[in-house]
């Protein structure tokens, strides 16, 4: 998993209107390599919108997302496809293949005219060992469990190397247990030298797996900053109409709900 240099993710003005309704309104965010910011926010907030446009696969009608200071509309594909990895919201399973050929997927852009090289079935056998999924190589993908599911689609999206994660969702029906390896692989990154931008909906797991959150309501910025700067009870309440509070745990800060307002 090789992240070396990655580059900074910018957002700038960032405007997405779908149905007359501005879905991502005026966002100005810049995301550091080595971190995970997790953006959170009710449903409709623009979460999904935001990371589309910032993986370069929507162009807003305002505004512009930037990497490594340049345009992503003017970045050629393969060259995008190279620096971001892109996981989307509940991602498919079209063919029937084995994990091994499943996360080779990830590498398609870097593979030359004459096949997989050393280096690319090098890269596969890392993404697979930091996923954990080595012993499943030769498994159909089909018949894994949900939580093999979730790696296998991590393991794709290391094999190509990329310098940014863009996950959308990564932790949506998976288990406890299953979610907090999904987390580890995701910080692994970060701590790699990779950039990390991750959507959720768990306030309290994000609070404790993130290292920035940005908060989004109606399309807009509505708190950015550390977990317990962004999930302020004073913020939540504006953005979910809920009361929330702060307490000591053995292992930290806990964020608690306590009602719906």
């Amino acid at each position: 998993m090789r992240t070396e240099g990655a580059l900074g993710l910018e957002a700038h003005g960032l405007t997405v209107r779908l149905g007359g309704r501005a879905v991502v309104d005026r966002v100005d965010l810049a995301f550091a390599p080595g971190a995970v910011t997790a953006v959170l926010g009710p449903n409709g907030a623009g979460k999904s919108t935001l990371l589309s446009c910032l993986a370069g696969l929507r162009r807003p009608q305002a505004g512009e997302a930037r990497l490594g200071g340049r345009s992503l509309a003017v970045v050629p594909g393969k060259e995008r496809a190279h620096l971001l990895g892109y996981l989307p919201q509940s991602p498919e399973i079209a063919w029937s293949v084995d994990v091994r050929t499943f996360a080779g997927l990830g590498r398609t852009v870097r593979v030359g005219a004459f096949g997989p090289s050393d280096v690319d079935r090098a890269a596969v056998a890392r993404a697979l060992a930091v996923t954990q999924l080595t012993d499943l190589a030769d498994r159909d993908v089909t018949t894994l469990s949900g939580g093999e599911r979730a790696r296998a689609h991590i393991a794709r999206v290391l094999a190509g190397e990329p310098r940014w994660m863009i996950a959308d969702e990564p932790l949506t029906g998976l288990d406890p247990s299953h979610q907090l390896d999904a987390a580890d692989l995701m910080r692994g990154f970060a701590q790699a030298g990779g950039g990390v931008v991750v959507t959720l909906h768990d306030l309290a797991f994000a609070a404790r797996f993130a290292d920035r959150v940005v908060v989004l309501a109606e399309g807009r910025v509505l708190a950015d900053g550390t977990p317990a700067e962004a999930l302020a009870p004073d913020i939540l309440a504006r953005a979910y109409a809920i009361d929330a509070r702060w307490t000591s745990g053995a292992a930290g800060p806990l964020l608690e709900v306590v009602a719906r307002r």
